[in-house]
């Protein structure tokens, strides 16, 4: 039970990862939740402090207005000219209260203060407007303006202040942050729709792509349809590329295997009736039949794993490093024979390792088998991305009229009898064309013998 449970979330989380419509759905809604949130911080600073400001300037008037119509009375004290003009300065704890306070003189207080009195901080002094907030009565937080100055007449330094609750600026600060919380959520959900339906529209021509080849798969249709955008354009042609592929490597599979079916088909044939007629000479046609099978199957053999093996783009080998394997496999063979290497010692070929030896050993293996004991081996650098590997001997040569026709099945170099091994001339001519290489013959100026020019592509 534990491994089941552990074993469930690794699927979640691996469909979660593996999904391009979460991905994005998901960034995006991050990346919309930051900006979203950054500048509804940014754009709730900047209202609440203009709401505040204006709260401010409004309290500024009045304390203005105060100053203006201020004088000093017969005995000293502060009086107005005229009353102030809003009427709730004299209704009993209206919620907006005025004070003028001065040292050794009797506070001059708004009646709506009643029987309470603004705190006066007489450890500095305001000739500049000073706003804040005060706690100082209970149940009522006030925003508070105060400015000090002398008037006329009197050596006092009178503190002007003005406060109001601030239960109204609030009350428009947080309808102010309802709207703009209700504003960014209907924005953010607004873009977050706009992004899944962008990520599904957009993602659509993958699920065509989908589609295409499940038709395929099911046999309705043989390639994907190629209208479709440029981005998703060369990832179809590659789909198509390989099907062409896998449909050329079926047909070249069904083609091997009939080959191969023919081939032996006239062997069979022959011991089959030299079976039914019970030829005294049985034994010597079996033999000689199953060699010819033999040398069939071994070529067709070579020709399927060249085939399987070419389809590996990472194959490649250095020529110089399987000729020196050749070349010592070469030397214990046959004493008698001598085999130079010469050329460029990096260079690479796009063949796998196996069919380079196997291709090398061929060729070199027939230049000392038939040669006179003196085997060139040289490997030029690349040309027009192909590198020619030159396998010459001091041989009797091959006539110029018998060239073309040595590369067919079965054809054989010699005809003295010499057991031939290694793959045969054909099958090198064909596992070099599998590799998009060839195999030409010509005359070694050199040694006076036969001249094999193997060329493959370069790595």
């Amino acid at each position: 039970m534990s491994q089941a449970h552990a074993a469930t979330p690794v699927v979640d989380e691996r469909r979660g990862l593996t999904s391009l419509t979460r991905r994005l759905i998901g960034v995006a809604a991050l990346w919309i939740g930051v900006l979203l949130l950054g500048g509804g911080f940014a754009l709730d600073r900047v209202l609440t402090s203009t709401l505040t400001d204006n709260f401010d300037k409004q309290l500024e008037l009045i304390i203005n207005g105060m100053l203006g119509a201020s004088e000093i009375g017969p005995v000293g004290e502060v009086r107005f000219t005229r009353p102030p003009a809003d009427q709730r300065f004299v209704e009993a704890y209206s919620g907006i209260y005025f004070q003028i306070t001065g040292q050794g003189a009797e506070t001059f207080a708004s009646r709506s203060l009643w029987d309470r009195r603004l705190k006066v901080d007489t450890n500095h002094q305001d000739f500049k407007l000073h706003r804040y907030d005060s706690n100082e009565f209970v149940g009522e937080t006030l925003r508070v303006v105060e400015q000090d100055a002398v008037l006329p007449g009197s050596p006092i330094r009178w503190r002007f202040q003005v406060a109001q609750s601030r239960e109204i600026l609030n009350e428009q600060i947080g309808e102010l942050r309802a709207t703009l919380i209700r504003s960014l959520l209907a924005l953010g959900l607004g873009l977050l729709v706009l992004t899944a339906l962008q990520a599904f529209y957009g993602l659509w021509p993958l699920r065509r792509v989908r589609s295409e080849v499940i038709a395929i798969r099911t046999g309705r249709q043989d390639r994907i349809a190629e209208n479709f955008p440029s981005e998703i354009d060369p990832l179809v042609h590659e789909i198509n590329e390989l099907l062409a592929h896998g449909e050329a490597q079926a047909e070249e599979a069904r083609r091997h295997a009939g080959n191969l079916a023919h081939a032996l088909k006239t062997p069979l044939t022959v011991i089959t009736n030299a079976a039914t007629a019970a030829s005294p000479d049985l034994a010597d046609t079996v033999c000689r039949e199953a060699t010819t099978m033999r040398r069939q199957v071994d070529h067709h053999l070579a020709r399927a794993r060249a085939i399987g093996r070419r389809s590996s783009v990472q194959a490649r080998a250095t020529v110089w490093d399987s000729a020196q394997a050749v070349q010592r496999a070469i030397d214990r063979m046959y004493e008698n024979v001598t085999v130079d290497l010469a050329g460029d010692r990096q260079v690479q070929v796009r063949v796998e390792r196996q069919d380079l030896d196997e291709l090398l050993g061929n060729l070199i293996e027939n230049a000392a088998k038939y040669g006179g004991g003196r085997v060139f081996v040289t490997v030029e650098a690349a040309v027009a991305g192909l590198v020619s590997i030159l396998i010459e001997d001091d041989g009797p040569g091959i006539p110029e009229a018998q060239r073309a026709g040595i590369f067919a099945r079965g054809k054989r170099i010699d005809t003295t009898g010499k057991e031939g091994t290694g793959l045969g001339l054909a099958i090198v001519s064909d596992v070099a064309e599998i590799y998009a290489g060839k195999v030409e013959l010509g005359e070694s100026e050199d040694l006076g013998g036969l001249l094999v020019t193997l060329s493959l592509p370069a790595a």
